[in-house]
């Protein structure tokens, strides 16, 4: 005889998909705050220092800093919307 999960198993696993579907979408949404946050804490620390001092790495690093934080603010207009 084939062995069929009960009523109450399949409301379980049910509910225990939903769960885990949530659970992902909170730790996704910490982790683009943490690194939105990442980007504005760079952005900032970039802009602080003054650019004719500043080694190409260094350049480099604070454009694609500002870069990153523009999309940041950008995606977050377009989510808000």
């Amino acid at each position: 005889m084939a062995f069929t999960p009960s009523k109450d198993q399949k409301r379980r696993d049910r509910e225990q998909k939903k769960l885990d579907k949530r659970l992902a979408r909170e730790e996704a949404k910490a982790e683009k705050l943490a690194a939105q946050q990442r980007a504005e804490e760079e952005a900032e620390r970039a802009v602080v220092k003054d650019p004719s001092e500043m080694t190409e790495e260094e350049l480099l690093a604070k454009e694609e800093a500002d870069f990153e934080a523009e999309l940041a603010a950008e995606e977050a207009a377009a989510s808000g919307s």
